[in-house]
């Protein structure tokens, strides 16, 4: 009797199981590949909560209290300059402007500048300072007050750096303070959920008042989209 029959028939059934196994493996990748995207697409289920704001009452540049009770509700985008800077504080303030701009206009979120200056930072002084930088009053509050209540706010809830410079250590009669770079993320709930590098390269301030953008930086094509989709996640997110 010829074996050719059976050894097609077992040819065939090796070709159908690898097909089987090939069509499992195929369906398992692109699930994993979906999951992937999935959790890309909505960043804030991976967000832990790193802290909680303590309650607070400081002056916009408005003249006008701001408190906690007075954000919730919104998500809001931090981060701490003083208007005297000779370094980062200008890029930064710009990279806020843009995210101003880049922000719904109806959404419920607000954008938050501390001063580490306060003895100089008035609301006058900062007022000037968010004109130079086309702030919306409503939507972004430039914050003074004694500087005790602005270290506390800064350094216990936001996880943000302030130190004075040494007096030996400056480099110029305005580098007056050390201070985060960063910008940090604040829930609807008042819970501190991301952080950000807000520089990579530093404009000048020629650059700055001429409105340049270095559109190939790390800010223009990583982490502004990513810090935006991080606020339009915790946007949506249900309240709990």
């Amino acid at each position: 009797m010829s074996t050719e029959p059976t050894e097609s028939k077992r040819a065939q059934s090796r070709s159908v199981e690898w097909a089987v196994w090939g069509g499992i493996v195929f369906v398992v990748l692109a699930i994993v590949a979906a999951y992937v995207r999935e959790q890309q697409r909505a960043p804030s289920s991976k967000l832990p909560v790193i802290a909680q704001v303590a309650d607070f009452t400081l002056t916009n540049q408005l003249d006008r209290p701001v408190r906690l009770a007075d954000l919730r509700g919104q998500v809001w985008v931090a981060d701490i300059i003083f208007t005297r800077c000779p370094g980062p504080c200008a890029t930064m303030t710009k990279r806020m402007s843009e995210l101003q701009g880049a922000l719904p206009p109806n959404a419920p979120a607000k954008l938050i500048t501390l001063t580490t200056d306060p003895a100089h930072d008035t609301s006058r002084a900062l007022a000037s300072y968010a004109d130079r930088f086309g702030a919306d009053s409503n939507r972004w509050h430039f914050l003074t007050g004694p500087k005790a209540d602005l270290v506390k706010l800064a350094v216990s809830s936001l996880k943000l750096t302030v130190l004075d410079t040494e007096e030996a250590k400056r480099n110029s009669p305005n580098d007056l303070f050390i201070h985060s770079t960063i910008f940090v993320v604040v829930d609807k709930q008042g819970r501190l959920r991301a952080v950000f590098e807000s520089l990579d390269t530093v404009l000048t301030e020629e650059e700055v008042a001429t409105g340049a953008s270095r559109d190939q930086s790390t800010w223009e094509k990583t982490v502004k989209p990513r810090l935006l989709e991080t606020v339009t996640a915790l946007l949506a997110e249900q309240d709990k």
